[in-house]
């Protein structure tokens, strides 16, 4: 059978090449299933699941609608919604187009958070329509994990249903990326024996990655961050700011940079890299001694990993064939399991931060240069992220 393909005709991992017929094989008919509690095998089973035995529980629920946390599977579902206007690193392919992300995206919420989601693609990019839709769909679900919207519209749409709803919820893109980088650089700093909160951090990208990840750096104490666009420096005299950049200008910067990369860069402690936008290698060579390098753009990271350990102490990448993986599902799976545990109805800036030091925790005791945060498929980072999440919510 022939496999439609539009990039390329296989996947590599750090030890496997994956043809593309194992891919689409995979993905046939879809990668999730509903299956049941307890089998339906019996007539006395069919009728306390279904009728007349469920008319029982719906009368109870209409009485008290609490009672729905407690007979339904809505206070535990997530929903995965997207519009699909920022996949991966395909850009705008659409809702279609995104499900399979999305699905993916469930299929890791079960297995590294015990939790069960279901995937909702918007066939709309009107900000009003989306919330609208997840207001109405609110009886449905117990969180709502925003997935793959672009920037700057995800800052509004997440605000709106976080403003809407009472329930958990938290545009991944932004939140589960800066977690991850924050604990990262926890790990990466142990292992330099250097001091977080002295660092002249500077972030390429001011997209809804780089603010997020600002943000969770300024609440972890780092007062030096600089931020570069497509337009340069985000600094506060410039004119052509949204009101995102505009807020941030007013916190980072300290030094007053303007100009391009090469300003930014020059002397900096770390580069973070969420803009896809390539930087030459002899702008990294300007960076100080003992220097970290987070490249995270996929497929293709901003400086490609070997060339930049050669100025660089430490090197991670979005990729799993290198090193120091900045892998969101160390993170949102454990982050929605704890605030669903807790009862929360936000997921606050403390949660997140909870969430890095968890992450760091696990690995802690075992950290070197090429071993910053742990294995996406370490069993023990869902766990502890919940734990940790759960004691820092607010309810």
């Amino acid at each position: 059978m022939k496999y439609p393909c539009a990039v390329s005709e296989m996947v590599r991992t750090p030890q496997v090449v994956i043809e593309d017929a194992e891919i689409f094989a995979a993905h046939e008919g879809g990668k999730l299933s509903v299956e049941l509690k307890e089998p339906l095998d019996t007539q006395r089973a069919l009728s306390i699941a279904y009728t007349p035995g469920v008319a029982q529980v719906s009368r109870a629920i209409a009485t008290d609608h609490t009672l729905a946390a407690k007979y339904t599977w809505a206070n535990r579902l997530v929903a995965v919604v997207s519009d699909g206007s920022a996949v991966l690193g395909l850009g705008d392919i659409g809702a279609a187009a995104s499900l399979p992300v999305m699905e993916g995206k469930a299929a890791l919420f079960k297995t590294f958070g015990g939790l069960d989601s279901i995937p909702i693609v918007l066939d709309t990019k009107d900000p009003d329509e989306i919330v609208e839709t997840l207001v109405r769909l609110r009886p449905t679900f117990g969180a709502v994990n925003l997935e793959d919207i672009s920037a700057p519209r995800c800052f509004e749409i997440e605000r709106r249903v976080i403003e809407a709803l009472d329930c958990p919820v938290m545009h991944d893109d932004q939140h589960g990326t800066a977690i991850v980088v924050l604990a990262a650089l926890m790990g990466a700093t142990k292992v330099l024996d250097r001091d977080m909160t002295s660092l002249r951090i500077v972030i390429s990208g001011a997209g809804a990655a780089g603010i997020a990840c600002a943000k969770i750096l300024l609440a972890k104490g780092i007062k030096d961050i600089t931020l570069i666009d497509s337009q340069g420096i985000v600094h506060k005299n410039r004119p052509d700011l949204n009101a995102f950049k505009a807020e941030l200008a007013e916190q980072t910067n300290p030094n007053g940079l303007t100009g391009g990369m090469a300003e930014a860069l020059s002397g900096a402690d770390v580069f973070m890299g969420v803009s896809a936008g390539l930087v030459p290698e002899e702008l990294i060579a300007t960076m100080a001694p003992n220097g970290i390098v987070m490249a995270m753009s996929n497929p293709d990271p901003e400086i490609h990993p070997d060339v930049a350990k050669k100025y660089a102490a430490i090197v991670a990448t979005g990729r799993s064939d290198f090193p120091n993986q900045i892998n969101n599902v160390l993170a949102f799976p454990g982050v929605f399991r704890g605030a669903l545990d807790a009862g929360a109805r936000r997921i606050t800036e403390k949660m997140k931060v909870a969430a890095a030091e968890a992450i760091y925790s696990v690995i802690a005791d075992d950290l070197a240069v090429d071993r910053i945060v742990p294995s996406a498929l370490d069993p023990r980072v869902g766990p502890a992220v919940a734990q940790a999440v759960a004691a820092a919510a607010d309810v």
